[in-house]
């Protein structure tokens, strides 16, 4: 399986309180408002990437 940057994106993003995710698979943004979850957008990121088989 491939690996989506959107999905990524879109993961961390909530884990900071934000929203986004979008553009490309290849290439994707988004924001969040807080800042001091970062550790929690990593996490959110690696269980993406876990969840790949």
């Amino acid at each position: 399986a491939r690996l989506s940057a959107v999905d990524l994106v879109k993961a961390a993003a909530e884990a900071l309180g934000g929203k986004g995710g979008g553009g490309r698979p290849d290439m994707a943004q988004a924001g969040g408002a807080d800042a001091t979850r970062a550790d929690d957008a990593v996490k959110a990121a690696e269980a993406v990437i876990g969840g790949m088989k």
